[in-house]
């Protein structure tokens, strides 16, 4: 058995370089998906996360992660990500589509806006024809797709490997 011992630590609180990552969601149908989004966008340092719809975070996710990086609320998609795109976002959709890209394989750039879409009817073609790139993650078995929530996370991770902090 080796000496080495593992001791528990917390990492960094804040972070060394802001990430120009902005999470922008459409109207989800479960306020328990978009809080888990919410954590997990405080984890991975996402600067902004803009809801749309009338969805409600809950208010004790919401406090914590105001700490962390902007909430706003739009009542639609498409003016959000035309704005976005006019700061120099690069839009990027999660959605399985005839022409995604596999998220394995896929190279965010720094700048990027992810994009997610409602749990039963995913991105509407008006919000599809504004992005720059559609991912998708692969999907081994049923349902043939990973909750919202879930996947969310696989893809904001996706980023962070790549543009790792330190």
């Amino acid at each position: 058995m080796s000496d080495f011992v593992h001791q528990r630590h917390k990492p960094p609180t804040s972070l060394e370089r802001p990430r120009e990552l902005v999470l922008v969601c459409a109207p989800l149908r479960s306020n328990i998906n978009l809080s888990r989004i919410v954590r997990t966008a405080s984890c991975c340092g996402v600067s902004r996360l803009i809801t749309c719809g009338p969805s409600k975070i809950d208010p004790k996710i919401a406090r914590v992660a105001a700490d962390d990086f902007s909430i706003e609320k739009h009542r639609s998609l498409p003016p959000v990500l035309k704005a976005l795109r006019d700061e120099g976002y690069q839009l990027v959709g999660l959605e399985q589509t005839t022409n995604s890209q596999s998220l394995h394989g896929f190279s965010f750039v720094h700048k990027t806006a992810i994009v997610i879409g409602n749990e039963r009817l995913g991105l509407t073609e008006d919000a599809l024809a504004l992005l720059d790139h559609v991912v998708e993650i692969p999907v081994y078995g049923l349902p043939f797709s990973y909750n919202v929530s879930t996947a969310t996370t696989m893809a904001l991770y996706e980023y962070c490997r790549q543009f790792p902090i330190g």
